[in-house]
């Protein structure tokens, strides 16, 4: 979650979010927007022109955000805002010009590009200028908000504290009462989006319904090639698939931290209080694994330390991560990618570290932007975003409206799936270990890492539940924060540690809901590099257990790998599931088969507690 790939197409949608609207006036008054129904020549012409169009807009927008990423500047800044406000602009219009050619007989391909042009868009705003107008400020606003929210204990100015450092906050004081007043601080600067948040929903589901969908999140969920209906039943499936191994790891965690914060703190009967489980939201527990850790967790190595002690640089680290895809009979990277890449932090100037892969040119100009550290983290950090940086040379050769994951959970999907392959008999075929350490240290390990995947379930799922709720109707604006708070206790179990009522607005507490930005990949994400995994370790001809298997080094696993990853979004992402993993259904088996050694261990816990 912390490593989130950003590339054009998939930022261009979060992007809608910021500043739509004025992009959107600036088709107001075009009378080729929907007007009459196309013929096939004409929608060939449009799509092919189209397609054009945006991949030189792309490219110049792609430049542009490098260059204001790399050198932050205010000229930069407003390079990058400009590139990027022609490009919105030209987007929208297509999108909207695109549904002239709904009913015109297309090939299957045209079909296809024809619907991922006009979905496209994540905010839909109404044809309306003067909504048009009203949404960009409200989602300016919601954003800034968010933006400049601080939290100012007893009210002194002079000691205010932003999110990342109420952040360090959560995830290192283990005093209740400090936790208790960080998370109170921070989600009191959600209290003025709330009235414009009721607005939004209000001129987004207009613009939804004007395109022909049902509300905004119906238009979300049309996304995922199936109907909004069924996608919603798709990921209520998959969660009880998982929600087992969830309530262990729950259960086990409740009793832990009521034996350290005392019964009057943590009930065994009732929801954990979120500000207890080492993250603002509690939607990853990884901060509170010295809490939970079992004895003999010790796997008997510090990669950090041996990085180091190696005099390990930030290139070698890069050149691990290449390493890996060459031993699965994948291309070196190119030349540009190591002439233009920025891996360490420049000591001239600012540049925004979070780490990130980038397609400049659709082709081949890739590049990796990270301040990189020698530690254990990076080194993971390295392979999973040039899982990216392959996926997306893998599929330039496709028309540009394919050149993107097979759905938006894909991309993350596939960096973290490489992650996973960064084991004990990985390090050990490259030196860096001398034995891979006793198993019975694998407790540890695979708790740590549940606490991370399996804890974000249940919270990746609610925050899109919650909006879709919302866009629909069936939560009123009088019932925002407690439909929020029955959604975290019924999926998550926790409750707020402090009285709420509906002057809050928890959920706006959350970057990705002022922000907009939909939340069910991440969901997705996280089933899916299981399932991609298995299918990989199960082509190399690995029969052991799941969470010990690493690829490196097979070429047949590599050969499977490639072929899906270079149809892009050619195709309905079934299709491409299949040809990965042989199942067209998503199937969150494999994250229980990956965590199964740690399920019959916390179950055995849980059961000696109840006895």
């Amino acid at each position: 979650m912390s490593f989130n790939f950003q590339g054009r197409q998939l930022w261009l949608g979060l992007f809608f979010s910021l500043s739509v609207g004025l992009a959107l006036m600036s088709c107001t008054d075009n009378p080729n927007v929907v007007s009459g129904a196309g013929s096939k020549d004409e929608a060939e012409k449009f799509i092919a022109d189209a397609e054009k169009r945006l991949l030189e807009l792309n490219i110049k927008a792609g430049r542009a955000d490098w260059v204001k990423s790399t050198f932050i500047t205010d000229d930069t800044e407003a390079l990058a805002a400009d590139a990027n406000e022609t490009l919105i602009g030209a987007t929208t219009e297509l999108a909207e010009q695109a549904r002239r050619y709904e009913n015109a007989d297309l090939s299957p391909e045209s079909k296809r590009k024809l619907k991922l042009l006009k979905l496209l868009l994540t905010l839909p705003a109404p044809k309306d200028p003067n909504e048009r107008s009203e949404v960009t400020k409200l989602t300016a606003s919601m954003e800034g908000d968010y933006g400049k929210g601080k939290y100012c204990p007893d009210g002194d100015k002079g000691k205010c504290l932003s999110l990342s450092e109420l952040e360090q906050i959560m995830a290192n004081s283990r005093d209740p009462e400090e936790l208790k007043k960080a998370w109170a601080g921070w989600h009191q600067i959600a209290v003025p989006i709330r009235k414009d948040y009721v607005r939004f929903v209000e001129l987004s589901n207009k613009g939804a319904k004007e395109m022909g969908f049902k509300d905004t999140g119906a238009m979300w969920r049309s996304k995922y090639d199936m109907e909004p209906d069924a996608f919603a039943a798709e990921m209520e499936r998959l969660w009880q698939q998982v929600k087992p191994l969830y309530d262990s790891l729950y259960t086990y965690t409740r009793r832990k931290l009521s034996e350290k914060y005392g019964q009057e703190v943590v009930a065994l009967d009732k929801p954990i209080p979120a500000h207890l489980l080492g993250n603002m939201w509690a939607q990853g527990w990884a901060n509170i694994y010295p809490l939970l850790a079992p004895a003999n967790a010790d796997r008997g190595y510090d990669l950090t330390q041996i990085l180091k002690a190696r005099n390990t640089d930030a290139k070698q680290m890069v050149r691990y991560g290449e390493g890996f895809f060459t031993s699965l009979g994948f291309e070196p990277l190119p030349a540009t990618f190591w002439e233009r890449s920025m891996i360490t932090k420049p000591a001239d100037r600012e540049v925004v570290c979070h780490a990130s892969a980038w397609d400049i040119d659709y082709e081949k100009d890739v590049r990796l932007k990270m301040c990189t550290q020698i530690t254990e983290e990076d080194f993971t950090v390295v392979h999973h975003e040039l899982g990216h940086n392959y996926y997306q040379m893998a599929y330039s050769g496709k028309p540009f409206l394919f050149r993107e994951s097979a759905n938006d959970a894909f991309h993350e999907a596939i960096g973290d799936t490489v992650a996973l392959s960064v084991t004990p008999p990985y390090l050990k075929q490259l030196g860096l270990i001398d034995k891979v350490p006793d198993p019975q240290a694998d407790i540890g390990f695979l708790l740590n890492r549940a606490l991370d995947k399996v804890a974000f379930l249940p919270f990746g799922y609610l925050v899109d539940q919650w909006r879709w709720k919302v866009f629909s109707g069936e939560v009123k604006p009088d019932d925002y924060n407690k439909a929020w708070w029955e959604l975290r206790e019924k999926y998550q179990g926790v409750a707020p540690p402090v009285p709420r009522t509906e002057q809050d607005f928890d959920p706006g507490a959350k970057y990705h809901v002022p922000a907009n930005t939909p939340y069910a990949r991440y969901f997705l994400a996280h089933i899916l590099q299981f399932q991609f995994h298995r299918a990989l370790c199960r082509e190399a001809g690995f029969s052991g257990p799941l969470y010990q298997c690493s690829i490196y080094g097979n070429k047949k696993a590599g050969e499977r790998l490639r072929a899906m990853l270079a149809m892009g979004s050619s195709e309905p992402w079934p299709a491409a599931l299949k040809a990965m993993t042989g199942e067209d259904k998503m199937d969150a088996t494999a994250i229980i088969d990956y965590f199964a050694p740690l399920k019959s261990w916390l179950d055995e816990q849980n059961k000696q507690v109840s006895e």
